[in-house]
């Protein structure tokens, strides 16, 4: 490998080689050289009294100086072999036509190179000029110092150079298979146990409220009872002392008004105990924090209980309150009453309106206007749909006021509850549900909405409470009965498209959102579903949620369940924004009046299509609509718009729309496709990691705590993939196997015989 000989120097040159330049031989220097040891520039002239090599050195051809060998080496001076003519073990020749012997080693480098300077396999050297044989029971590879004992249950013989490993390779392979076998048969097994016992605890928890409920039922029966006596009693009463009254004279000092006070105490008297019971009943049976209606006769709180039944149970136990309250506000809805109390108790979320004005959205570089001066606002406690035709850009508008569109440039003002905040500053509180699904299909319902409540709730809130969260939704979308069914992939049926959707959105119910944005979250739904949807949305709309969706074309029955209408235009432009009820009326005064039989959402978007034409009486052109909306309402009228303004009976033409007439290159437009798709990208990155001040008051998991999330649901994911996985990993074991047993490889070469085979 080219360590064989040295370059000349001061000492082995062309014009002095003496015999200490030869391999395995040094000489000394003079007496009178003046050397000065602490000069590393100056080399001393070494040709003096040339001998062989020590034992324990080497003496490299062409350098005259002694090296001591490392530990791990063997030398011993070397001796000629008559058949070979070369000095053994280090197989260097004698120079030609000299008196010369064998010396000791010549060099030391690499395995391949100076292996005969290695201390043997099967003997170990403590030093470098002691070779001992390596004793049963141990085994000494190569270069060994000492010799290494065998590990248990493998024997070693004498002048071992390795331990037969291939048991403990066979054990762990075996041991391997085994637990991948395991896991290929049981896996299933124990996240069907898992399920059944959460099953168990909730069936417990249900049929205690149930019986809560029907004690709850028998006390109020008997309260109706002791009131129904307590009035007879009285009427009894009242009647008798009116005949004594008319048969005595006034001389009689009976005040009659005492005998009804008496029966009134007693009344009371009869609606203390039942109440009194009712509470002590709450108390009792629904579990630490269920106490009587009346807040200021509520008793001390009890250390709360940790246990998983009794979460259910008092999540169980809220959520038949809160459907009682409901009723009865429907039913003072009914009666022009509105139960304030109830309002307030629904409403425990943070409030966030939006307010857009002038709002305009083009794309960066191709200077495409995707929306057009639109102005509005969406409102808490409210569910406004977005429509339009296809192209009007109504996802567009849901993610420029979530904050998500990309690669445009956004004008106009946008306020948060009034303020010129960013909506990034609430990004906790808002929630998005995509037009794709976002489910893992490899786990439950019940997986997936518990995976998103722990990342996206506050860390603050009891574990109770977040089981009440998680109930509520799965009760509200009408999930209970697969609820413990795999959502499905392309390779597993799982439960409905329908269902599916309704998964889809309660992914960002469980984080309990101030604001909540749905795009088309009804589409491919039939009319039974979407309206399942909808009332639960409805329900969180009740506790004061922000709710804006984009809608295609919903029925009837569908359409007056939205509080709000917002539609738009092919171009961005805003046709309508206000009440649902008021959308007809509207439309009405411009002379386009819905016909009989015909949906109306399916009308207004036929006629923004331009497939629907308006009636005779109405000289109403559908391009116009968009600037009949801003006059109506007082709006300034953009100045490409502004010719239109004057004269509305002419079509304005090109007003929604902004395509340029210039014919561009081929260059030109990948140019123009490279610089959007750059932006884009900038942005996207600028959106992920972008700090705003948090306003939104509430504390999610940290990295650490959301990556233990991660690793539990990957982990249940690879569990329910138990049989590929197993496969997968018995095919690599199988292949691993095969490649040692027949690689020749051996470690006693420190890797050279892996080097060779790479070459």
């Amino acid at each position: 490998m080219g360590v064989s000989y040295m370059s000349p120097n001061v000492n082995c040159n062309s014009t002095s080689w003496v015999s200490g330049c030869e391999p395995g031989w040094a000489c000394s220097i003079g007496s009178d050289n003046g050397f000065e040891l602490g000069n590393p520039k100056q080399i001393p002239a070494r040709t003096f009294d040339c001998s062989t090599c020590c034992d324990g050195f080497f003496c490299p051809q062409g350098l005259t100086c002694m090296m001591p060998c490392p530990l791990g080496a063997y030398c011993p001076l070397a001796t000629l072999n008559t058949t070979s003519g070369l000095c053994d073990p280090y197989q260097y020749p004698l120079p030609p036509g000299r008196n010369h012997t064998c010396g000791g080693a010549n060099i030391w480098a690499d395995l391949g190179t100076s292996k005969q300077i290695f201390c043997p396999a099967g003997s170990y050297c403590p030093t470098t000029i002691e070779k001992k044989a390596c004793d049963s029971g141990h085994y000494c590879m190569t270069g060994s110092t000492y010799e290494i004992r065998c590990s248990k249950s493998i024997s070693c013989k004498g002048n071992t150079e390795k331990q037969n490993i291939q048991t403990y390779g066979i054990m762990l392979i075996i041991a391997l298979a085994a637990v991948l076998l395991i896991v290929y048969n049981f896996s299933d097994q124990l996240l069907a146990i898992r399920e059944r016992r959460r099953a168990k605890n909730r069936e417990r928890a249900v049929i205690s409220v149930q019986h809560s409920e029907r004690v709850l039922e028998k006390w109020k029966a008997a309260k109706d009872s002791a009131l129904k006596h307590a009035s007879e009693f009285q009427a009894n009463l009242s009647k008798r002392f009116s005949l004594k009254k008319l048969k005595f004279t006034q001389e009689s000092d009976v005040n009659v008004d005492d005998f009804p006070s008496s029966a009134h105490h007693a009344r009371n008297s009869g609606d203390t105990q039942p109440s009194f019971m009712d509470e002590s009943h709450n108390s009792g049976k629904l579990g630490v924090e269920i106490k009587g209606e009346n807040p200021s006769k509520e008793t001390p709180k009890k250390k709360p209980v940790n246990s998983e039944s009794r979460n259910f149970e008092y999540a169980y136990a809220q959520i038949v309150k809160e459907k009682t309250r409901e009723r009865q506000s429907e039913s003072l809805k009914i009666s022009g009453v509105v139960s304030m109390t109830t309002a307030e108790q629904l409403k425990k979320r943070p409030s966030i309106s939006i307010a857009f004005k002038d709002l305009t959205l083009t794309l960066k570089c191709k200077k495409k206007r995707l929306l057009k001066n639109l102005t509005g606002k969406i409102m808490p406690s409210r569910i406004a749909a977005v429509m339009g035709p296809s192209g009007a850009g109504k996802t567009t508008f849901l993610s420029a006021l979530a904050g998500k569109a990309t690669g445009c440039t956004k004008k106009g003002l946008v306020l948060i509850n009034g303020k010129p905040e960013s909506i990034h500053s609430y990004r906790k509180i808002v929630g998005f549900v995509p037009q794709d699904d976002i489910v893992h299909g490899n786990l439950t319902v019940e997986e997936n909405l518990w995976f998103s409540a722990r990342c996206r709730l506050s860390t603050h809130l009891p574990r109770a409470h977040k089981v009440l969260i998680v109930e509520r939704v799965i009760m509200n979308l009408g999930l209970q009965e697969v609820r413990d069914c795999l959502v499905g992939t392309v390779e597993e049926r799982g439960i409905s498209g329908g269902q599916r959707k309704r998964v889809n959105v309660g992914l960002e119910m469980v984080m309990e959102p101030s604001i909540l944005f749905l795009d088309e979250p009804t589409s491919g739904l039939d009319s039974s579903s979407s309206r399942q949807l909808l009332a639960a949305l409805r329900h969180e709309a009740l506790a004061g949620v922000n709710i804006c969706m984009v809608v295609h074309q919903p029925s009837y029955a569908l359409f007056k369940m939205f509080d709000d209408l917002i539609l738009l235009a092919k171009g961005g432009l805003m046709v309508y924004h206000g009440p649902v009820r008021q959308v007809e009326e509207y439309f009405a005064g411009l002379g386009i009046n819905v016909p009989e039989r015909v949906n109306p959402p399916d009308y207004y978007i036929d006629i923004l299509e331009g497939l629907a034409g308006t009636s005779a009486s109405s000289r109403v052109n559908f391009k116009e609509l968009p600037l009949r909306w801003m006059v109506h309402n007082g709006y300034p009228v953009p100045e490409d718009m502004q010719s239109q303004a004057d004269g509305l009976e002419t079509s304005p033409g090109s007003a929604s729309t902004d395509s340029s007439s210039e014919v561009e290159s081929f260059a030109g437009e990948v140019w123009q496709d490279v610089k959007y798709n750059v932006e884009v990208q900038r942005d996207q990155i600028h959106l992920n990691f972008l700090r705003q001040k948090d306003l939104s008051n509430r504390r999610t998991p940290g990295v650490i705590l959301q990556y233990k999330y991660f690793l539990g649901r990957i982990t249940k994911q690879r569990l329910r993939e138990a049989k590929l996985q197993a496969t997968d990993y018995l095919t690599l074991l199988l292949a691993g196997a095969c490649l040692g047993a027949i690689s020749k490889i051996s470690d006693t070469n420190f890797g050279l015989s892996y080097v060779k085979l790479l070459h």
